[in-house]
């Protein structure tokens, strides 16, 4: 192996860095994903190869080294090779995969057998499947929790298993087009700022002109006090109809940089930090990213720097010259220019909040039939807490708001509702759901405790009830009379309310491995000669269960 070797250049203050790895892909590489893209409740941890909209195109290591763990699941990264890099420190991630090759394929195979699981994750010692560069690994897929075909790719730090922006260490894709702006936000602070004569925030779309070119604000922004900004952009790439993340934002005032960050690097500990590097509010009611240039006390995200954390303090009746440098992984860069006016107001005083909670403590709320627990760690900043309850003639409960807006949780708080009406023997049956706007129910689930259930939510701003599930999934064969000729059992699984838990197919007792994609109710079984006895009557059967504990079975029996 050729020794390792950094190239270290400056342009414009952009800071980077080159690896010597091979693309994974060994079509001409497309990106339809950048590292650090925003996603619902997380940054993405790789870049996206695009496969020319089809499955099965090669997969190759970018560089010696061995695959220290292979993964497959119905869901998440679906079929997935890690691959450690001893030399460099580093582990590639090849996520997405269609199938593993052979001897690999086998191997997956026979610990599945072994676990009697589909879902598996493995780690096979160094020295079992040693890899060389350019080595075929895998085929590309759409497996686990894809939108269409492509490979999901990473490099991860393989001490601390941070992901880290694979572009950095991959040859150059052609690219000469700039981020794009779509937006500015204006944030007062509270009891501190104000913005034309409101604390509410000021949020402004911005579109283009004849020339193609972002068109000024088009409110004027008068300000006194302390305030935050936060701005809407994405980037483009060459020849490419995909949008992607902007991976360094910087905001200068009257010339002074005052905030950057750069997503080149994070932990996947800190990747739900994402809510609080976007407006969560805004992207809860209006599915629309602005990404803020403050810094929100318990956010201890990595990649900022900032003065003041980037609030502005807004002191003197002048113009404040304000613009953004956007700038992608390779350079092309646009700025925007805006203003804000300082216009002595008066700065109303902090809202009158009945349960007021504190980012840096733990919080609680307790009212009749409802208990709220939130552990120190899980809040950004102080928020207003608001709670009511209306009576519910469709619920075991009553249905409660917890909270009047959106707010996000880092990891998860403990929410206790009490039931008006206990009637179920079974009390597995009961679990709380999720009551949206237009009626419409989630299922989150639970445990029974203490005449209520109690269950762990991600988020305020929703509304809960207690219902349940007493029908048991249904089972549907499909074609069995085809079992044989087409040497595979397919079978349909749906449930009404709690969602399918559990699984398992046998023939004569024994287990039998059922394949399974989250984006399809369709189980396979792919006869294993090699596991069955054959010129005898087979005794399939097939159960599941559904999240509230409700079973089903489904008999069959063939010749084979």
């Amino acid at each position: 192996m050729r020794p390792l070797i950094f190239f270290l250049f400056f342009t414009g203050s952009l800071l980077s860095y080159s690896q010597q790895y091979r693309n994974p892909v060994t079509i001409p590489p497309e990106l339809s994903g950048n590292f650090g893209e925003l996603r619902n409740n997380h940054f993405h941890s790789g870049i996206d190869f695009k496969t020319q909209r089809v499955v099965d195109k090669p997969i190759v290591a970018i560089e010696d080294g061995y695959i220290s763990r292979i993964g497959v699941s119905a869901g998440g990264y679906g079929l997935a090779i890690y691959v450690d890099h001893p030399a460099t420190g580093h582990t590639s991630v090849y996520a997405h995969l269609n199938s593993f090759s052979g001897e690999i394929t086998e191997w997956v195979k026979e610990q599945q057998y072994l676990q009697e699981r589909f879902n598996i994750t493995l780690y096979p010692e160094p020295g079992m499947f040693p890899v060389k560069k350019g080595e075929q690994i895998a085929l590309s897929g759409n497996t686990g929790s894809s939108g269409g075909p492509h490979l999901h790719f990473e490099i991860r730090d393989t001490h601390t298993e941070d992901p880290m922006d694979a572009l950095e260490f991959l040859s150059r894709i052609p690219d000469t087009q700039k981020p794009v702006v779509q937006g500015i936000a204006f944030y007062p602070a509270i009891e501190k700022g104000v913005i034309n004569g409101s604390t509410n925030p000021v949020r402004l779309n911005i579109g283009k002109d004849k020339a193609g070119n972002p068109s000024a604000l088009g409110t004027s922004i008068d300000a006194w006090g302390r305030i935050g900004i936060a701005v809407k952009a994405y980037d483009r790439m060459d020849g490419q109809s995909n949008i992607y993340g902007v991976k360094h934002i910087r905001l200068f005032l009257d010339d002074q940089q005052i905030f950057s960050s750069t997503i080149n690097r994070y932990s996947f500990a800190d990747t739900r930090m994402l809510n609080s590097f976007v407006d969560f509010e805004e992207w809860r009611s209006r599915n629309s990213f602005f990404m803020k240039s403050f810094i929100e006390p318990g956010n201890t995200l990595s990649f900022y720097e900032a003065k003041n954390n980037g609030y502005i303090d807004i002191n003197e009746e002048r113009a404040y010259r304000l613009r953004y440098e956007l700038e992608d992984h390779y350079g092309n860069r646009l700025t925007y220019y805006f203003t804000v006016n300082g216009k002595s107001q008066l700065i109303p005083p902090r809202p009158e909040c009945s349960r007021w909670m504190e980012w840096n403590l733990y919080n609680s709320y307790m009212s009749t039939g409802f208990q709220l627990q939130i552990p120190k760690g899980n809040l950004y900043d102080d928020i207003c807490f608001s709670y009511s309850a209306a009576r519910s003639q469709s619920h075991y409960s009553d249905l409660h708001r917890v909270n009047n807006t959106p707010v996000p949780l880092h990891d998860r708080a403990t929410m206790w509702i009490g039931m008006h009406t206990d009637t179920l023997i079974n009390k597995n049956n009961y679990g709380i759901v999720r009551v949206n706007d237009n009626g419409s129910e989630s299922w989150i689930g639970g445990e029974y405790v203490r005449g209520g259930v109690s269950v762990g939510i991600r988020e305020l701003g929703d509304r809960y009830a207690i219902s349940a599930d007493t029908i048991s999934p249904a089972i549907t064969p499909i074609e069995p009379d085809a079992w044989v000729a087409q040497k595979r059992i397919r079978i349909r699984l749906s449930d009404n309310k709690s969602g399918i838990a559990s699984f398992r197919g046998e023939i004569n007792g024994d287990y039998i491995l059922f394949t399974h994609d989250s984006k399809s109710s369709v189980y396979t079984y792919q006869f294993d000669d090699s596991r069955l006895i054959k010129g005898q009557q087979q005794v399939f059967t097939f159960n599941t269960v559904d999240g509230a504990g409700n079973r089903s079975e489904y008999m069959y029996s063939f010749f084979y």
